[in-house]
């Protein structure tokens, strides 16, 4: 044998620093995104036909109502108000932009960035890559285009043309990217239970939002135009991304270092809003998810044992005395638990109590409506009553085991109404007497409230009757709250219901109309305790005859119910 001399090879030069390698296929890393959000559109739209529907729809009304926009805005270009609206709207334009991904988060996939922790992207080139990926689809479109008709209203000169392109750029981004910051800031909220709740609840922000901007509509066109906002433009003009758009105008003025200082303005707000999206990627992608650590860790769920011991008590001493009581006070504990806990019932509830005090309130700040319009809430109310067996969906097994006799579930009903009303009668009373106050008709508020407990008495009698015959499921995912097929009964119950309801209010209507034509308003209220009592008894007369239904009717309400 030979002697061979083994060397060891000799060690690789460290790696030098730069830029991530790219994608495989050498295509970088921004054409890649660009690409997975085209795919993602286009195979969002190819899961049914109702949704790509939905989508040409929903894009198209966008395209013309941004068209319609454009065309108001140019025709503005010149007027002594146009800076007022352009600013106004670029401001509500950046506050939808950092709001919507809070409340529709399951309309892009891409604003979840936890889908990419596992591939080896730096935090930098992915804040840029994504930036660019955000322009693609119907929102930035409509932004730029509200953007470039609000730019052709406010340039005058050749200076702020040429400032023009740069300003629209970067409101474009800031807004773009105040966004994903948001998004990604509340990642764990929106993919947590809280964060679907968040998103149950938007159709509801929205309508309140809408009746906002109604009343300031009316408050700005009734005295003084316009002009009632100049205080607000003038703070406006400071805050990025208007500052950006309000440059523009300050340089066709000739005034360039106010110009200057408010896109260094907008500059600087969008490398903050960078920085923070990047911080937020960064702890994202290498913080554990706190869902995942133990319960004792957290002190805020060290106090949640008091939190069920209290409600507990609070149900215990709600029911009424008897051999039932263990029984009804569960059934109340559980009823209000899902009010608070389960989503569609929570947002069904917060919806109705909502529209229930937005409804006559703000027709009584607009200076018209009346204090019998407060009923309007009794009946919001009432409404939650319907289909009870249907939010407990498949568990209702659990119920159907303690449903042998009528009595049974007569005192089942009788508690579920119960943990209703101690949410309803409150209520209702609450907004019958603001409704009064605002209006300044404190005669008319005993009548009001007469009418508002009947009309609960009526909604709990004729609620529970449907409960039995017309149970329906509620679907745990989506946001629908009617299994498929099931239409038709949701229908039933609830219109059917209250039509029943407000016929069984006629007599004491009947009552309050003879005293005002026989010319007894001195005795106008005997409405109120007649109301309360006359609501007792239909409530109780309601539960009485859907308990034996009910009882009957266990399997079929058990099928009906777990379709969802």
């Amino acid at each position: 044998m030979s002697d061979r001399t083994t060397t060891a090879p000799a060690p690789l030069p460290p790696a030098a620093a730069g830029p991530p390698p790219p994608p495989p296929g050498g295509r970088p890393l921004t054409a890649t995104l660009v690409r997975l959000k085209l795919s993602l559109l286009r195979n969002g739209l190819r899961q049914s036909a109702g949704r790509r529907a939905a989508y040409i729809a929903s894009a198209v009304v966008s395209l013309l109502f941004a068209a319609l926009l454009v065309l108001g805005l140019v025709a503005l270009r010149g007027h002594a108000y146009a800076p007022t609206v352009t600013l106004v709207l670029t401001a509500a334009l950046a506050l939808g932009w950092a709001v919507m991904p809070l409340f529709f988060p399951s309309g892009d996939e891409t604003l979840d960035p936890t889908r990419l922790v596992m591939l080896p992207l730096r935090p930098e080139p992915l804040v840029r890559s994504l930036l660019v990926a955000s322009l693609v689809g119907v929102g930035p479109f409509f932004t730029l285009c509200l953007l470039t008709g609000s730019l052709v209203a406010l340039t005058r000169g050749w200076a702020a043309a040429v400032l023009a392109v740069p300003a629209g750029v970067l409101t474009l981004l800031v807004c773009v990217a105040l966004a994903r910051a948001v998004a990604a800031a509340n990642t764990r909220l929106l993919t947590s239970r809280k964060g679907r709740d968040l998103a149950v609840l938007s159709g509801l922000i929205i309508a309140v939002g809408a009746q906002l901007v109604n009343v300031a509509v009316q408050r700005v066109g009734s005295a003084g135009g316009l002009t009632r906002l100049d205080p607000a433009v003038a703070v406006l003009r400071w805050i990025p991304p208007v500052s950006a758009l309000s440059s523009v105008e300050e340089a066709g003025h000739g005034q360039w270092g106010r110009a200057l200082a408010q896109l260094v303005l907008g500059g600087a707000a969008l490398g903050l809003l960078l920085w923070w999206w990047r911080r937020s990627l960064t702890k994202l992608m290498t913080a554990p998810d706190g869902s995942t650590l133990g319960a004792a860790d957290n002190p805020a769920r060290k106090g949640r044992g008091d939190h069920t011991s209290r409600l507990r008590a609070f149900a215990y001493a709600l029911a009424p005395s008897g051999r039932e009581r263990e029984r009804t006070a569960a059934v109340v504990e559980r009823s209000l638990r899902y009010v608070w806990r389960d989503p569609k019932t929570k947002a069904a509830w917060i919806t109705s109590l909502a529209i229930g005090l937005i409804i006559p309130v703000f027709n009584a700040l607009q200076g018209g409506g009346s204090v019998y319009l407060a009923c309007f809430a009794a009946g919001m109310l009432g409404v939650q009553m319907y289909n009870q067996f249907g939010q407990d969906t498949s568990a209702f097994w659990m119920v159907a085991l303690s449903l042998s006799t009528a009595r049974d579930a007569y005192v089942e009903l009788r508690a579920r109404a119960l943990a209703l009303l101690t949410i309803t009668l409150p209520y209702a009373t609450l907004v019958t007497v603001l409704t009064a106050a605002l209006l300044g008709a404190w005669r008319q508020l005993p009548e009001a409230l007469g009418l508002s407990y009947a009309l609960l008495g009526a909604m709990t009698a004729t609620g529970a009757w449907a409960s039995a015959r017309y149970p329906y499921s509620i679907p745990q995912e989506g946001n629908k709250n009617v299994a498929p097929g099931q239409a038709g009964l949701a229908w039933i119950s609830v219109l059917g219901g209250m039509v029943g309801g407000a016929a069984l209010c006629l007599p004491l209507l009947a009552l309050q109309i003879g005293l005002h034509a026989g010319g007894g308003h001195a005795w106008l209220w005997v409405v109120l305790p007649a109301g309360a009592a006359y609501g007792t008894l239909l409530a109780y007369t309601g539960l009485r005859l859907a308990a034996p239904k009910a009882a009957g009717r266990v399997p079929e309400i058990l099928e009906a119910v777990s379709k969802g």
